[in-house]
């Protein structure tokens, strides 16, 4: 019984062996910091390259490196002694984040930042740089099968009347109807087009016709909502 090692005697321990760099050295530290900088710049420019949204934002993709490199601290910080990181867990568990994260890969790549933290604030730096170079390279490759297909969103507002030169020109898109709004003697048509190329001289002559007030068309995300 004398040789079994209870909770309170690990903490007891872990309190006695603390010290004010905890079990990492300065070589220790710079070597993660250094480590999860170059991996979560790896990201940062496959998030830049991969972004397929409306506005690049540059400010998340800054935070995306910084989530990574304060991550890799947290986990130095819990690994290095136990006391530590009960109280690590219980500061966390008060934080939470309220911000609208529209684009689903964002998400992603903040998971992705998290990951990267993780791992090389364990030290496991050939997983993270072998795991992040596949991803990487996974990411770029769906992404550039997903956007082989130019889709957009077609606006158009005409006069509620009968127009066989409309319905010509439109049957010559690969379109869906996405919603269909009739007011004040007006319809408001929207369409979802996919376009093999960057050749839109349809718009323009959709506008030329007799009855149609205005032709828009707008990037699509797979986003729509009435």
């Amino acid at each position: 019984m004398n040789d079994l090692i209870n909770f309170k005697d690990i903490l007891k321990k872990s309190v006695v062996q603390t010290s004010f760099l905890g079990s990492f050295s300065i070589n220790d530290i710079v070597l993660v910091i250094f480590v999860t900088l170059i991996v979560s710049m790896f990201m940062f420019v496959i998030y830049r390259k991969s972004f397929s949204g409306n506005i690049y934002n540059h400010n998340f993709n800054v935070s995306l490196v910084l989530m990574a490199l304060i991550t890799s601290e947290i986990i130095m910080t819990i690994s290095s002694n136990l006391v530590l990181s009960l109280g690590m867990v219980g500061a966390l568990s008060i934080v939470r984040f309220r911000t609208a994260v529209k684009e689903p890969l964002d998400i992603v790549f903040m998971f992705w930042a998290i990951a990267i933290g993780i791992t090389t604030g364990a030290k496991l730096y050939t997983l993270s740089i072998v795991s992040s170079l596949m991803i990487g390279l996974i990411t770029v490759v769906l992404l550039r099968y997903k956007n082989s297909n130019n889709v957009y969103l077609l606006i158009l507002q005409y006069e509620d009347l009968t127009n066989d030169e409309l319905i010509k020109e439109l049957s010559k898109l690969n379109y869906k109807i996405k919603s269909k709004t009739i007011s004040m003697g007006l319809v408001e048509l929207t369409l979802e087009v996919k376009l093999m190329g960057a050749n839109t001289t349809f718009v323009e002559e959709l506008s030329t016709l007799d009855g149609v007030k205005n032709v828009s068309l707008v990037s699509y995300n797979g986003d729509f909502a009435q």
